[in-house]
């Protein structure tokens, strides 16, 4: 079991606690497929405007993943909180294919 994940937060302090130690760095990586079909229908939203609903639930995906991920590397160094978080998105595409890329890190830590 990880610890929950609103013990992770983008801010260097734990608001209303006190961190006692920091562990470490964790990170977690995601990489996302984007097939050919939302491709194109994710293209077409794109020349009618408005939002992608395909393109949002992948980088949903991948963020819940990454999340997820932090919060249980965390808790194997023993940390109650991940203080710091960051999440980087990047797309990578070539050769007819598309992947969203997304890295997150943060520092685990205990609190008092």
């Amino acid at each position: 079991m990880s610890i929950p994940l609103s013990r992770l937060t983008t801010t260097y302090e734990f608001p209303g606690r006190e961190i006692r130690e920091t562990l470490g760095i964790v990170t977690a990586e995601s990489v996302l497929g984007i097939n050919i079909f939302r491709d194109v229908l994710g293209g077409i939203r794109n020349l009618v405007g408005g939002r992608s609903g395909t393109h949002q639930n992948a980088l949903r995906e991948a963020r819940d993943q990454c999340l997820e991920e932090l919060a249980e590397q965390a808790k194997a160094l023993g940390a109650d909180a991940v203080v710091g978080v960051d999440l980087d998105y990047n797309e990578i595409s070539g050769g007819g294919k598309g992947m969203i890329f997304l890295v997150a890190s943060g520092t685990a830590v205990r609190l008092r």
